[in-house]
């Protein structure tokens, strides 16, 4: 009997210590440039992992459809999204354990400032942006609201957030389906100003998620050590530098946060599921 307590605390012990030696992804949604992305995120996580000993690599793909393919494969152990409530990804049983603090985003539909645009019904038959299908405040919920108001337009994705936002600067779409929240931090770095059609209801800010695989030892460190962040001098001066990287406004950190928060998020992919038949 000894020998076998024996032998599973050994076993404990190197599964505990292998776990801690690993290094573990961290799959950030590309709204932004991947410079941009990096430059904020880097910083954040490199504390992260010294504050809580686990060591997490930022991971991201060059467009939106090709993020959203690899979180539904399971690929990343942590994420930063809200694809995570989508349909197609509710299998992977990744699990909300903290959120960006501060104001809640809304989705909308904008215009460049000099555009004659004035309501939605105005869009019918013409090209909007979009950066992907899978996007929540980007494409579900504004698609949601011309479906309700029986406008059809032609969607031209641009592959990330930033991305259709440069379209709609350069004229090449007459709108665009964006995030309030990073629409006002690109118009603010651009110079760009433009204007509201549309602009949904207030939704919680993107979710930091993790994926069964990774041990609650592990998830417990990262989650003390990025929600500690910002009462923390030298987390705090980090997240004000890479919150100047994007012009992001203040409060800055991250708070603990649940599943059971993103409801709305959850019900709004399902009905844009149903209605586009996917």
């Amino acid at each position: 009997m000894m020998k076998r307590f024996v032998g599973f605390s050994i076993l404990f012990l190197f599964l505990t210590v292998s776990a801690w030696a690993e290094t573990w992804s961290f799959g950030v949604l590309p709204q932004r440039s991947a410079v941009l992305t990096a430059q904020y995120w880097n910083p954040i996580l490199d504390y992260v992992g010294r504050k809580s000993g686990v060591t997490l690599e930022l991971k991201t793909k060059k467009s939106l459809p090709e993020y959203s393919d690899a979180e539904a494969r399971g690929e990343f152990d942590f994420v930063y999204d809200l694809l995570i409530f989508t349909p197609s990804h509710a299998a992977v049983g990744y699990r909300v354990i903290a959120r960006t603090e501060g104001k809640p985003l809304h989705g909308q539909i904008v215009t460049p400032e000099p555009s004659p645009l004035r309501s939605l019904l105005e869009l019918e038959g013409r090209a909007v942006g979009f950066a992907g299908k899978d996007g929540f405040p980007g494409y579900a919920v504004p698609m949601s609201a011309l479906l309700r108001a029986g406008v059809t337009v032609t969607p031209v994705f641009g592959g990330n957030q930033e991305g259709v936002m440069a379209q709609l600067r350069a004229g090449t779409v007459p709108a665009a389906g964006v995030n309030s929240r990073v629409m006002q931090e690109y118009a603010a770095r651009e110079g760009f100003k433009y204007r509201a059609l549309w602009t949904s209801e207030p939704y919680l800010d993107l979710p930091v998620a993790v994926h069964p695989r990774v041990p609650e030892a592990v998830v417990k460190a990262v989650r003390d050590a990025l929600t500690g962040m910002a009462t923390d001098a030298e987390g705090l001066k980090i997240l004000k530098e890479s919150a100047a990287v994007i012009k992001q406004e203040p409060p800055y950190g991250f708070v603990p946060a649940q599943d059971a928060e993103y409801r709305n998020q959850r019900e709004v992919y399902r009905l844009i599921w149903k209605k586009e038949g996917r």
